[in-house]
């Protein structure tokens, strides 16, 4: 019996554990200042199960995709061959010979057996920067399965070119600058089995198009879910271990659902139920400080344990204000704050408050370090006030680090790294918060952080309205390639949620997923919105085999009641650093939006 028919007979508590039952998994087969001490609210009794009452109930569906038989291929298609708009010019001349250049990620010199520059007769040409005039290969796939698409192109300049497959845009990307002939491959794109049409479209110049080679794909398989068990903080509470024992014993069998909730009613995760049927597992927030007050994030943290109280996973990301005394925003542009000027050779990570004021009044560190100092240990407040009442967290800080949107990633990546290893030193030693699971989500290889300081990595990809998620098992592989096989590979924020048979037929299974709130999930009047997902891809994914929602996640937990506790080591009291400053400072603005465009790893 599949784990969704045994959770629709079992008593829908929404509830948790302190421990895991022995159950069996779903899985899925596949083919191949001064010091203010504060009180923290006592604990509550658990919250009531949800029961609100879906609109109606939703079938369970089935991963299902094409039957994936590898064959190796080889075939090469002559663009002279392929079908031409209007305007197109076929030509055989031979272009200026230059000197060998060393190969760039991503291409290489094609295989010529005879003397000539190009592939059979000659090359085809005279494309119109308007994007108007295309050549379209009709090529006969062997077999259901990947396929590395690489096109042979030489253009004096970048163009950037479309890829399409069957009428559907499939990829993009900018050919090399040169006169010589070069591949320029597609990895991993699923062909079924027959005739096939791939167009290719320049969109902004001229460019000589050789042929299109066909080649079966072997990087996908390298895909791997056997990420460690540990820890990076290995003085981590039980909470934490089992909240992680989970999410890699399960890694790869399905992706689990996740919210962004914009406040504290939860209206988010009561629209999902509403509409699929299911809840989403994991109740994201962003917490949000203003300028040096943090009262906003009390009300967060209050909802983070009533979520977990009710049996889900809580994930919090820090809309960190920069600590300016006129212009505290978290954004680049809207802040005078520079973080190269909070950078200090002193290690200062465990010290106390007290030796850092020191440090500060004898000139030794800055206003702007100090600050940071300040904002760090009044966050380090609220998540100990969650430390006290047991909930684990995903600990998503200093996110997409990788542009310089947000101040933190706006200095050099060296400054990025003095500040997470700042956090994470002060946040694991000095406050001993041991209830994190810390997610990087720096997304390139130049600001990835030291292995043993975060536990799962994380990509945010934002796509136009009109385009479906899919997989993208490019980006997942590319982050496993930046971080290694070791670490789970997660989906921290998205506009468009995946597609379930394609993330399975991919190999790209991305450990959860956050759908970020606003117009990517409903309207202005609070209705459901298909503008980024349509309602029967909505509604599939949340009931996909593949996709846990928080009945099946409870089903697999044991549905054992939770009763709050405290770690008996620690008191009802938390220290929580207030600054001393009384300029008065206002917010910066709204952010419950992230810049919409798709951000890569490469």
């Amino acid at each position: 019996m599949s784990i969704k028919k045994i959770t629709a007979v079992l008593t829908a508590a929404v509830v948790t554990m302190t421990a895991f039952a022995a159950c069996e998994s779903k899985k899925v087969e596949k083919g191949e200042s001064d010091i203010s001490v504060s009180e923290v609210e006592e604990t509550t009794a658990p919250t009531e199960a949800v029961t609100t009452i879906p609109a109606e109930t939703f079938p369970d569906y089935p991963i299902s995709y094409p039957e994936i038989e590898k064959k190796r291929t080889g075939n090469v298609y002559e663009a002279e061959d392929a079908l031409m708009t209007e305007g197109l010019e076929f030509s055989d001349a031979i272009p200026e010979k230059k000197e060998d250049k060393e190969g760039e990620e991503g291409t290489e010199k094609p295989t010529n057996p005879n003397a000539k520059p190009f592939s059979g007769d000659g090359y085809v040409t005279k494309f119109k920067k308007d994007g108007s005039r295309y050549v379209i290969f009709e090529v006969d796939a062997p077999s259901n399965q990947h396929y590395d698409l690489s096109f042979s192109i030489a253009s004096d300049k970048a163009v950037n070119c479309r890829v399409s497959v069957n009428e559907k845009e499939t990829a993009t990307f900018a050919t090399k600058k040169g006169d010589d002939f070069t591949l320029i491959t597609l990895y991993g794109v699923f062909l079924t089995k027959g005739k096939t049409k791939i167009e290719l479209r320049p969109l902004d110049g001229d460019l000589k198009l050789d042929y299109l080679k066909l080649s079966n794909n072997t990087s996908l398989s390298t895909i791997q879910y056997k990420a460690e068990n540990s820890l990076s903080n290995e003085d981590a509470g039980e909470s934490a271990k089992e909240l992680m024992s989970f999410l890699t014993e399960n890694y790869g069998k399905y992706t689990i659902t996740g919210q962004y909730a914009s406040d504290e009613t939860n209206k988010e995760l009561e629209l999902i139920y509403q509409t699929t049927g299911k809840y989403p597992v994991i109740r994201f927030s962003a917490m949000h400080n203003s300028g040096s007050s943090f009262d906003s994030t009390f009300k967060d943290i209050d909802a983070c344990a009533e979520w977990h109280y009710k049996g889900g996973i809580v994930g919090l990301m820090w809309y960190w204000e920069a600590p300016s005394k006129k212009k505290p925003s978290v954004y680049t542009k809207e802040t005078d704050f520079r973080i190269s000027d909070a950078v200090t050779d002193i290690d200062i990570a465990k010290l106390s408050q007290e030796e850092i004021r020191g440090l500060y009044g004898e000139g030794k560190i800055s206003e702007q370090c100090y600050g940071i100092i300040l904002d760090l240990d009044n966050m380090a407040g609220q998540l100990m006030s969650l430390k006290n009442k047991g909930v684990p967290v995903l600990w998503r800080p200093l996110h997409e680090a990788s542009g310089d949107w947000f101040w933190w990633g706006a200095g050099s990546v060296r400054d990025y790294k003095w500040l997470w290893n700042l956090m994470y030193t002060r946040y694991t030693e000095y406050f001993e918060l041991d209830n994190l699971i810390w997610v990087w989500n720096g997304q390139n290889d130049k600001t990835l952080v030291d292995k043993n300081t975060f536990d799962i990595a994380s990509l945010d990809i934002y796509l136009p309205a009109e385009k479906d998620f899919g997989s993208r098992y490019e980006q997942f592989l590319a982050l496993q390639n930046i971080v290694g096989k070791e670490k789970l590979i997660a989906l921290s924020e998205c506009s468009t949620l995946p597609d379930m048979d394609m993330s399975f037929r991919d190999n790209a299974v991305w450990s959860f997923f956050g759908l970020w709130y606003g117009k990517y999930l409903h309207d202005e009047e609070g209705a459901f919105s298909d503008v980024y997902t349509n309602k029967e891809a909505f509604i599939k994914t949340y009931n996909s085999d593949g996709a846990l929602s928080l009945d099946e996640y409870l089903t697999l937990r044991g549905g054992e009641e939770l009763v709050p506790q405290y770690d008996e080591t620690t008191t009802t009291e938390v220290t929580t650093i207030v600054s001393t400053d009384t300029t008065d400072t206002t917010a910066s603005g709204d952010v419950s939006e992230t810049t919409e465009t798709t951000v890569a790893v490469w």
